[in-house]
């Protein structure tokens, strides 16, 4: 049967864990940042291309192609266009609760490491209560990943679409091509492999308990003696194990004679 100790391994492994992960998580959505490229050829002259960066937060609808699309064509096409999304809300949600679950994770393994004997010398409470904010953190972890996972199914069919209001009779324009998002996919990927882990942290509420200390059943001897067993805490009970008491000692026969009268 594992320990007191043995136990306690399992949240700080699980907050380390987390704690890695979640930097993965802020460090490759929060820094990225691409461009997508188009040809634009008028009046069959050569192709002209137009390049708009885009980033975090993902605001795709507020990205300004270089040069400017108003100024091609000798000036003809029309307005400023952009690109079609604004991810911004799913993107910068996502990266707070990553923030949030660093922070926190990093708050856990400095309490697991420094003051874990106060953590569990707390009367349960202090495990109560990390275990209600882990659950939390899980639930949002998912929620989270769940919607920055739609968003980016979105940045990626909007970045590679044909280049917006470029449909007049003398502009013809083509997809050159768009940044590699594998640091997304692997954002994604992370925190849909790491969000479980989050969950097993509850055994914090068993490493902060107290575990009673099971004695060591009797052991017969080969003289049929019986040696007693540890007398186990007040208010605990053998885990399985039977007391044998020796039966008491009978007295030695008497012989009476009966005399003849």
């Amino acid at each position: 049967m594992a320990s007191c100790s043995d136990v306690a391994i399992h949240p700080k492994i699980a907050s380390l864990v987390v704690f890695f992960f979640s930097i993965f998580a802020f460090a490759t959505c929060g820094g990225y940042s691409g461009k997508v490229s188009y040809w634009v050829s008028c009046n069959g002259k050569p192709n002209v291309t137009v390049t708009v960066p885009f980033g975090y937060p993902f605001r795709l609808n507020q990205a300004v192609f270089s040069p400017p699309t108003a100024e091609l064509c000798n000036k003809t096409e029309p307005g400023e266009v952009h690109l079609v999304g604004d991810f911004s809300s799913s993107a910068q949600f996502f990266v707070t609760v990553a923030v949030f679950a660093f922070l926190y994770s990093m708050a856990a393994l400095a309490v697991y490491l420094g003051y874990f004997h106060l953590y569990r010398g707390a009367g349960g409470k202090l495990p109560l209560a990390d275990f209600l904010a882990t659950v939390a953190f899980s639930f949002l972890w998912l929620v989270s990943t769940s919607a920055w996972a739609k968003a980016l199914t979105d940045v990626k069919i909007s970045t590679g679409a044909p280049l917006p209001n470029c449909n007049g009779p003398h502009v013809a324009c083509y997809h050159a091509g768009v940044s590699p998002m594998g640091s997304l996919n692997v954002s994604v990927v992370v925190t849909v492999t790491s969000g479980p882990r989050g969950g097993e942290r509850s055994p914090t509420l068993m490493g902060g308990a107290s575990f009673p200390s099971h004695p060591r059943p009797p052991v017969i001897c080969c003289d049929g003696n019986v040696s007693p067993p540890t007398p186990p805490p007040p208010g605990h009970f053998f885990n399985g194990g039977v007391v044998l008491v020796p039966p008491p000692a009978l007295p030695p026969p008497r012989l009476f004679l009966q005399l003849p009268q």
